[in-house]
């Protein structure tokens, strides 16, 4: 089956091109007061923007979402855990950086999560950060190194992890040991409460020797990025490491849309936001062709290149890459209520009808 979730803004949203402007959820300038503005205090606080687009995920049949890490917005855990109280059936993707803390206090963490979401919760680890960033944060790590982190880190949070139930023991642990570079473990392992629970599904990215490697051996779900070759080279890579390990790991890419009921509509609100841009670029220069287009990040995306066009031409577009091997596609669009309620309701059911339109009896 194919999954698609929705990438959560972190650092407010709305209509506006540059994301400065975007007043939504309290980062930007406050909204103009117009006429239909409620003028009484707290009616309306920086969370429930991204209540709502939360809300719209599970009510339109996205199977996840995706808070994701930044240093500069609102903080992924909060964002996660508040998602998966407010849902019943959405899987919640946490992404956070390795240096957050102790991986066993990662996944105490992640087993009090699963345990009041019916195991909903996935994670993404965020290894390939910022330099200045990570710095900023006491993180010294550079390079290969934090790969190397992050396969400890994986290892010893699998390790302390117990998926089948154990009895609790005082403050016993269950044997687990691990000395390795960057983390030491004695008699470690969850116990009473804190087994019996799924695991994170663990979601990684990047197209570096390490990162693939990475995956690889660890991870559950790749998520690319477009380039404009394609990602066959890096999947094609992805699948020989991971077979020559004995796994197998889904492909996921990530892709923000701008779909509408027809290609010039969609088009119209790309030149739009555009012209909001003081760029001595144009709209044309960024077109691949087949829909995609790589001017994305002009507007505050994370990834350049997406699609543009009519319902049915995007829809396409994500048939076709999922039948090239994509299984898990992370969709983002701004602002993400409206384009969010856009993809759910007419776009989904193209892109995947086979998992989400119902059989329709044929009578003669």
């Amino acid at each position: 089956m194919t999954d698609f979730l929705w990438r959560l803004p972190s650092r407010g949203d709305g209509r506006r091109a540059d994301p400065a402007l975007r007043g939504r959820g309290g980062f930007g300038p406050p909204n103009p007061v117009v006429e239909t503005t409620d003028p009484r205090p707290g009616r309306f606080g920086p969370f429930d923007d991204l209540a709502q687009i939360v809300d719209a995920a599970e009510l339109t049949g996205f199977d996840g979402v995706l808070a994701p890490y930044d240093p500069l917005g609102e903080e992924s855990w909060i964002v996660a855990a508040a998602a998966l109280r407010a849902t019943r059936y959405t899987r919640v993707t946490v992404e956070f950086q390795p240096a957050f803390g102790t991986p066993v206090y990662a996944a105490k963490v992640s087993a009090t999560l699963q345990r009041h979401s019916a195991g909903r919760l996935n994670w993404r680890l965020a290894v390939d950060t910022d330099a200045a960033e990570a710095r900023a944060r006491g993180d010294r790590l550079t390079g290969d190194e934090r790969y190397d982190r992050a396969a400890e880190f994986l290892t010893v949070a699998r390790g302390v992890w117990n998926e089948n139930e154990v009895g609790a023991a005082g403050f016993a642990g269950t044997g687990f040991d691990y000395a390795g570079r960057y983390y030491d473990v004695v008699d470690g392992g969850f116990r009473g409460i804190l087994s019996g629970l799924p695991f994170p599904a663990v979601h990684l990215s990047g197209t570096t020797p390490a990162a693939l490697a990475l995956s690889a051996a660890h991870g559950d779900v790749h998520l690319f990025a477009e380039h404009e070759d394609g990602i066959t080279g890096a999947v094609t890579e992805l699948g020989e490491r991971a077979a020559a390990s004995g796994r197998h790991v889904r492909v996921g890419l990530e892709l923000p849309i701008i779909a509408r009921e027809t290609e010039d509509e969609a088009w119209a609100r790309v030149h739009r936001q555009w012209a909001e841009l003081d760029r001595p670029d144009n709209v044309a220069d960024h077109t691949l062709g087949e829909g995609r287009w790589s001017g994305f990040h002009a507007f505050g995306y994370d990834q350049r290149i997406g699609l543009v066009g009519s319902y049915a031409q995007v829809a396409q577009h994500l048939s076709d890459y999922a039948a090239a091997g994509v299984q898990t596609f992370v969709l983002s669009g701004h602002p993400a209520i409206e384009e969010i309620h856009r993809a759910g309701e007419h776009l989904l059911f193209l892109a995947d009808p086979t998992a989400r339109t119902l059989a329709q009896e044929v009578t003669a």
